[in-house]
């Protein structure tokens, strides 16, 4: 009888009523709604007519369909797909090695037999406190590193983020039984192949998690390409769209470097807003299909990874 009580009582503790789950679906779909509403507005303004755009604003079916802005963006194709080439090289390697750094740096913090482990992760909690600022860390990469202007110093300085660190390292010692490491010690396994062979394989939620996150730090980065390449360097996608952005605005604010274009090509039309627009989508790119492949790893690891610090 003791028994059926307590397993009643958690049974009542844990249940969510009709209602309750009801305002809770409620509550989402709207949310929802408001994240995919507004992606769905600038798709349909960016296959828009310039001209009705102006006239009538923004509408979620365009008035009069046009691929003009689509054709501004890709009049120069071939630096499109560099960039687009650049930004997946840099999110892939980018991603896989600031994965394994950091697991790597996760595993012996999580390890109560390291007998520095509170130094080190001291270490990477400091960073999160209080950084070097903008003009340091330009230098070490300009001057130090010697590394501007190459695809490295693009990946370089998303390697390590000390957040996710510590996501890690408590994944690790929440869901990662001691035992297990002892027992695989005790059938001769070293600690890299105990971490290769049987941490990581059970790290998946939180590794998904992780690496998506990092994936979209990588995806959606343009600072780095202002601050470290030049003209003729390798841009990412990003950055090539604030470019494209700002001389959009250059043209429309410069009547005269506007006339000077439309003598040389009477043809020629900058479709602003709609030009806007379309580099929204041009810039979301491959990255919108990565989350449902990663999506029931993804509330699992940051939320085991987030109870405890």
């Amino acid at each position: 009888m003791a028994t059926a009580a307590v397993n009643k009582k958690k049974f009542d503790v844990n249940r969510i009523s009709g209602g309750a789950n009801f305002a809770i679906n409620v509550f989402f779909w709207i949310y929802s709604a408001l994240c995919i509403i507004p992606l769905l507005l600038v798709i349909s303004v960016s296959f828009s007519d310039e001209t009705s755009v102006l006239v009538g604003g923004y509408r979620f079916w365009p008035e009069k369909w046009s691929l003009e802005s689509y054709k501004f963006l890709v009049s120069d194709y071939m630096v499109i797909v560099k960039s687009y080439g650049i930004s997946i090289f840099v999110t892939v390697v980018g991603t896989i090695a600031a994965m394994l750094i950091m697991t790597l740096y996760a595993y012996p913090i999580s390890r109560r037999d390291f007998k520095h482990r509170n130094l080190f992760a001291f270490i990477m909690f400091f960073t999160i406190l209080f950084n070097s600022g903008l003009v340091p860390f330009y230098l070490v990469y300009k001057q130090g590193l010697h590394v501007d202007d190459t695809l490295f110093v693009l990946m370089f300085p998303l390697f390590v983020q000390a957040f996710f660190v510590f996501v890690i390292r408590t994944f690790f010692q929440n869901q990662i039984p001691p035992e297990l490491l002892e027992s695989a010690r005790m059938d001769g396994a070293g600690e890299l192949r105990t971490f290769f062979q049987i941490v990581l394989p059970l790290s998946l939620p939180v590794l998904a998690s992780v690496g998506l996150l990092c994936t979209l730090n990588y995806w959606n980065d343009w600072f780095l390409s202002l601050l470290f390449i030049s003209d003729d360097g390798p841009v990412s996608i990003q950055f090539r769209m604030y470019k494209t952005l700002l001389d959009i605005q250059y043209l429309s604010s410069n009547t005269q470097a506007y006339s000077a274009i439309m003598q040389a090509n009477p043809n020629f039309k900058v479709p602003s807003e709609t030009a806007r627009m379309a580099m929204g989508v041009v810039g979301i790119g491959p990255i919108i299909f990565v989350y449902p492949f990663l999506q029931r790893y993804f509330v699992a690891g940051l939320t085991v990874g987030a109870v405890k610090g």
